[in-house]
């Protein structure tokens, strides 16, 4: 007995005095190891009596335990002592002076800047800001919109689709802001003059593409609006947010399922050495597209009994406004988080734009 409480406290000696994590791994090893002392003096119980071996397992399993914590113990302290040495030196006086550095100032995005300008221009054109939500149901995105079953924007390799409760309704991330001109229609409240700008998602990336961008649309909705009261608007629009007074602009007849007539809208401009100058020379840039209010959208949604109701529509693409307006040549590169990118493209907080009208 007396050999075996000289092992257990020269055993426990040996790891108070490790030095480190590896000597006390290595002392570990020796006493607890598949070879250790302890571990050996466990095998060799069988050769004692059935009384010494009751008394002399009880004794050497207790001081099992012991060493066992005891090693558990002084492993935490030294790995306790390492993480304050690097938390010492990684320390970072935080009461300290900002160091001095001009390439530190902050800048707005482009898109927020943009986005500025167009609610300002908009707004005072005479039109209400709204609002809806990024998850639309299938209705409000393509069905309201008259866009058939087979039209290629709801395929998967167009459209983001979500898993949803509901077998019978289809939820998507919406592709445009349209359904916010559904939402307001579906009210019944006229007159109507609105535009929405916010984020919209499609399944394309490349240079002129992103999986997320940003749309603004607008909607007037009243009685005997024309044509003519369409391309105006447009008109003004783009001469006032491109600050061009002999900016000219080109309608050409086009198709979409929830405008008809409808029409793709070109601005002049001039290309050279890989540079677009806006309201010069001869050849065209789309910049967006427009329409009047097809009468299936009315019954749709749910406007009958006004034969003198009619609208128009816009839509147009915010990254797309802002590449031709600041000669931004990679849309990709507005989501990169560039900071050298944004310093360049970047506008001062203080370049503010007008929404008084709100």
């Amino acid at each position: 007995m007396n050999d075996l409480n000289q092992l257990i406290q020269s055993a426990l000696d040996e790891v108070e005095n490790s030095e480190d994590i590896k000597v006390l791994e290595k002392v570990r090893v020796k006493l607890l190891g598949k070879a250790g002392v302890i571990t050996q003096e466990l095998k060799n119980l069988s050769k004692y009596s059935e009384e010494d071996r009751k008394n002399f397992g009880k004794q050497l399993n207790i001081a099992k335990v012991k060493l066992q914590e005891s090693i558990e113990s002084k492993k935490a302290a030294f790995e306790n002592k390492e993480l304050e040495s690097k938390l010492s030196k990684e320390f970072t006086d935080c009461t300290l002076p900002t160091r001095d550095n001009t390439n530190s100032i902050s800048k707005v995005h482009p898109v927020s800047q943009t986005i500025n300008e167009i609610v300002s221009i908009l707004g005072n054109m005479g039109l209400v800001f709204q609002e809806g939500p990024d998850v639309e149901d299938d209705f409000n995105n393509f069905t309201a919109l008259n866009i058939p079953k087979n039209h290629p924007a709801r395929e998967m390799h167009d459209t983001f689709y979500l898993k949803n409760s509901h077998k019978n309704e289809k939820l998507v991330l919406r592709t445009h802001t349209s359904p916010v001109q559904i939402r307001t229609l579906k009210r019944n409240k006229f007159p109507i003059r609105i535009f929405a700008p916010g984020r919209t998602y499609r399944c394309d990336s490349d240079m002129t593409h992103t999986p997320m961008f940003h749309q603004v649309e607008g909607l007037v909705v009243d009685e005997n609006i024309k044509f003519s009261h369409l391309k105006w608007f447009v008109e003004e629009f783009c001469r006032v947010f491109f600050k061009n007074s002999e900016l000219k602009l080109r309608f050409r007849p086009s198709y979409f399922p929830f405008t008809e007539p409808s029409a793709e809208v070109d601005i002049n401009c001039e290309i050279k050495s890989g540079k677009i100058f806006l309201g010069k020379g001869t050849k065209w840039m789309e910049i967006l597209g427009c329409g009047m209010v097809h009468p299936n959208v009315f019954k749709l949604c749910e406007i009958n009994n006004a034969p003198n109701l009619s609208g128009f529509a816009f839509g147009m693409g915010i990254e797309r406004l802002a590449m031709l307006k600041y000669g931004m040549p990679d849309l990709r590169e507005f989501y990169e988080g560039n900071l050298d990118w944004l310093r360049h493209y970047g506008f001062s907080p203080f370049d503010t734009t007008d929404l008084n009208w709100r």
